[in-house]
């Protein structure tokens, strides 16, 4: 009669570690399932938020831009606007600026490696997006090198 009774205990514990099992699985799918939706609805408001591509103004002009040592630059480029900045070609006298100050004194080996162009290009498309916004509205959104040539 003693091991009637410890047999009916047992069972019904394997069926709580069983259940337990159950609503731990449970949980974790659950839980994966909302994290994932959560990341892939949150990625698309941010690419609803990113401005669009609009028009394109090329600069007519080369500039020359003095870098150190007695090394010169030599860069054509082109503005990729926005959408909001309409078809209207933006004055690119400030860009020029910017360009010349960004570049101006850099050494050529900063500018030999793709890595160390990419970061000073990174840095003045980020001046050039801060002096073309008016009113919170983003007329420029990136640069395209048309001629970059160092001696």
């Amino acid at each position: 009669m003693a091991d009637d009774k410890d047999t009916a205990a047992e069972a019904p514990k394997k069926s709580n570690k069983m259940m337990m099992i159950v609503i731990a699985l449970a949980l974790v799918v659950l839980g994966g399932g909302g994290a994932g939706a959560f990341f892939m609805l949150r990625g698309d408001s941010a690419e609803a938020s990113a401005p669009k591509k609009g028009a394109i103004t090329a600069a007519e002009n080369t500039i020359t831009v003095n870098l150190a040592d007695g090394h010169y630059l030599k860069l054509g480029f082109a503005l990729q606007q926005t959408e909001d900045a309409g078809e209207e070609a933006v004055d690119l006298s400030e860009a020029y600026e910017l360009a010349i100050d960004e570049y101006t004194g850099r050494t050529v080996a900063e500018l030999a490696t793709e890595e160390g162009r990419e970061k000073l290009k990174a840095d003045l498309v980020a001046k050039l997006v801060k002096a073309y916004t008016e009113d919170g509205k983003k007329m420029v959104m990136g640069i395209y090198y048309t001629s970059f040539v160092t001696q």
